[in-house]
């Protein structure tokens, strides 16, 4: 099983507080990856967040040595001929350590950077970049034109040093899952219960079906966790969370999602309907699942809340449900890591050398592409 860390913020003890957010910089970021690398998982999601993903993933390079950088990229936001160039780079200098997360974000957001697709057209431009992109890292020379993208003889003179950069991706609604079928190595959920994941992965497979990709996509599943030596313990610490989400934090989390178009964010906020109940137990929403944290953060919304022996049983149901990638997080993200760490991580088989799950037909036909075009 692949198991990833979290390195973005905000970060702290109770992030959605002014007094409760941590500074975060270059020297913190060097901490917490180094912490992740020596720690045992497979690598970090470099999400959305404070800083850019691309630039603080990259600088990070020379602190780790087995770290697998997961970054995210926004297809409206760049041009495939320049992330291609960008992953080959990276790729290169990092020995093979980079895999890139396709995010479509939603409407709110990509207005901010000046993208004012509809949702689904939204996917429909992700489908065309990813036709591109896939094929520049193949090696060859691209002219395409479609709805929304339209390229001319585009190429990268580097190839990259994997012989397929993992590409992963998430989305909730019937137009992502055709995206993900047709070009995603691992397909991520945020934290649904293991039944709504089992679902998902099994629509997603079908479709997969149809391209001859049954076999090639993967599956992953991202939470929040919150784990200590004792149940008592662990939802000791989900209270302290509990009782520092004060009212205005509540109401400000909520305002940024509501009327969103994210499926996705649908179904998190779903789970807890904004209102904060007087005992934290009842948001948890399936055994040892709890809703509580979507409250103040958007996005993936609950965490796993137990001893170690009950986290490791509920991370079992997410593997039985089909899932082979674990993304978790804690606040704060280092302490939290070292805590996931020394309770969960070494009863759990962690693969560190992850392979891309391609074919060497992959390999040669790329490789052939590139002496063509030399």
């Amino acid at each position: 099983m692949e198991v990833l860390w979290y390195l973005t913020g905000p970060d702290g003890r109770y992030p959605w507080r002014a007094d409760g957010a941590r500074a975060l910089n270059y020297p913190y970021f060097q901490q917490l990856a180094r912490a992740v690398d020596h720690l045992g998982f497979t690598g970090a999601l470099l999400a959305t967040g404070s800083h850019d993903a691309w630039i603080q993933g990259a600088s990070l390079i020379p602190y780790t040595e087995q770290f697998q950088h997961l970054i995210a990229a926004h297809p409206p936001m760049i041009s495939p001929t320049l992330l291609a160039k960008m992953i080959t780079t990276f790729d290169q200098f990092s020995k093979g350590r980079l895999r890139v997360n396709i995010v479509n974000g939603d409407a709110k957001l990509m207005a901010q950077y000046g993208v004012h697709l509809s949702h689904d057209e939204r996917y429909a431009y992700t489908d065309e970049f990813l036709t591109v992109l896939t094929a520049l890292l193949r090696g060859e020379t691209v002219t395409f034109k479609g709805r929304h993208i339209h390229v001319v003889d585009a190429g990268i003179p580097v190839p990259p040093t994997q012989a397929r950069v993992p590409l992963w991706f998430g989305g909730s609604s019937p137009a992502a899952h055709a995206v993900a079928a047709k070009h995603i190595d691992t397909y991520l959920s945020w934290g649904e219960t293991p039944e709504q994941s089992e679902a998902k992965i099994r629509e997603v497979r079908t479709l997969a079906r149809q391209y001859g990709r049954a076999d090639k996509i993967r599956f992953g599943i991202r939470l929040y966790v919150i784990v200590r030596e004792t149940e008592e313990a662990a939802w000791a610490a989900a209270q302290d969370l509990y009782d520092h989400m004060d009212e205005a934090a509540i109401a400000g989390a909520q305002a940024y999602v509501a009327g969103i178009d994210s499926v996705g964010q649908q179904r998190m906020s779903a789970l807890h309907g904004g209102h904060k109940p007087k005992d934290l137990r009842d948001l948890e929403i399936a055994p040892n699942l709890w809703s509580g944290i979507g409250l103040v953060r958007h996005g993936p919304g609950t965490a796993l809340v137990g001893s170690a022996e009950q986290v490791l049983a509920r991370i079992q149901d997410y593997r039985d449900a089909g899932n082979d990638v674990l993304i978790v997080s804690g606040m704060p993200l280092l302490e939290e890591a070292y805590c996931f760490s020394e309770l969960v991580l070494p009863h759990l088989d962690v693969d560190r050398q992850a392979a891309a799950g391609v074919t060497s037909a992959f390999t040669k036909d790329r490789d052939a592409a590139w002496r063509r075009s030399a």
